[in-house]
């Protein structure tokens, strides 16, 4: 069976192609020119060059194709251009999903965000019902995801087979770039995590996050949403898991909510007149004065997505970081997985 996907250089995309290659599937990626590779070097698959705001190019590589993944996605939490998000995450999910009608696939698999995700102000895990408003949203990211959602239900309500897995916070090897989260992972390596704040996070190993993607091609209903996750950690116990794989210690001091606020305004200022990303994003510090937990049960239900210990990702997650330079290894006797 032959597969389109695009986003396949991506963190969680070049594991969906692993996924669907460890299955025997024949696999084309839709990828630009200027993208970098790496995580699809010495993979046996079809590269098809292009971009998902064009439309000609979608169609190209979707052609013949049995089943489509679009993992791709601009994920910035500051873009000094905005319209760049919403051109990628909203003009190149519609394109998809054009092309998608006329090529007839089997199945789209269609990768959301849970940041369109309305987040409980008591910690309760939020579930698929609880779609945000716009005004909710902060920030274009979120925004332009929410847009691209509410472009997947219209051609749902069109008849397309469309299924959106929605993952909660991936953390294994082949984060590139890396991701926010990663980050996090490569800061508490160097060194530069020195506090922490009051939120928390839903983490999940990205390859149960690939695999749910191939599952819900083969198990989804169409229309559906499922929320990839696993285990809900605030940032605190976080750090103490990473205090145990590395042997650093983690940070102890607790920073109040509204600091990290104060210091992405300022840093946002900076960063304009410096023609530069923020250190701190503002959408990113608005976001940790609320606890991100969220409840993946109906994927492992419905979809039979496993649970991978999240601790053994977050251990590959470092190794990978330190084998390739993004921190120094520590001089603590570290865990046997990267020693």
């Amino acid at each position: 069976m032959s597969v389109f996907v695009t986003g396949g250089t991506g963190f969680i995309g070049t594991h969906v192609v692993r996924a669907l290659m460890a299955r025997g599937e024949r696999v084309r990626c839709l990828v630009r020119p200027t993208s970098r590779y790496t995580n699809l070097e010495g993979l046996d698959i079809e590269r098809v060059f292009g971009d998902v705001r064009d439309l000609a190019s979608v169609r190209r590589g979707m052609t013949g194709c049995d089943l489509v993944f679009h993992c791709a996605a601009d994920y910035r939490l500051y873009a000094h251009e905005p319209r760049d998000l919403y051109e990628t995450n909203v003009g190149g999910t519609c394109n998809v999903l054009r092309a998608a009608a006329d090529v007839a696939p089997r199945a789209v698999v269609y990768t959301g965000s849970v940041g369109t995700l309305s987040a409980s102000g008591d910690g309760r895990p939020a579930t698929e019902e609880a779609v945000a408003t716009l005004g909710d949203m902060v920030g274009d990211y979120k925004r332009s995801k929410l847009l691209a959602e509410r472009e997947v239900r219209r051609w749902v309500e069109r008849g397309l087979p469309v299924v959106t897995v929605i993952p909660s916070t991936p953390v294994g090897e082949r984060d590139v770039r890396p991701t926010p989260t990663g980050q996090v992972v490569v800061d508490f390596l160097r060194r530069r995590m020195p506090a922490y704040v009051d939120t928390g996070l839903n983490l999940v190993d990205v390859r149960d996050v690939a695999l749910g993607h191939v599952l819900a091609a083969e198990r989804g209903r169409r229309g559906q949403r499922y929320i990839l996750g696993n285990q809900n950690f605030t940032l605190r116990e976080l750090f103490l898991v990473l205090e145990r794989i590395t042997g650093l210690p983690a940070p102890t001091v607790k920073l109040p909510g509204w600091l990290p606020v104060a210091i992405a305004h300022v840093e946002q200022v900076i960063a304009r007149w410096a023609k530069r990303a923020p250190r701190v994003p503002l959408e990113a510090a608005r976001m940790a004065r609320t606890r991100m937990f969220f409840d993946g049960s109906k994927a492992v239900r419905e979809l039979g997505v496993p649970q991978s210990p999240v601790e053994d990702a977050l251990g590959r997650a470092v190794t990978w970081f330190l084998e390739r330079g993004y921190a120094p290894r520590p001089t603590t006797a570290p865990r046997e997985a990267f020693a």
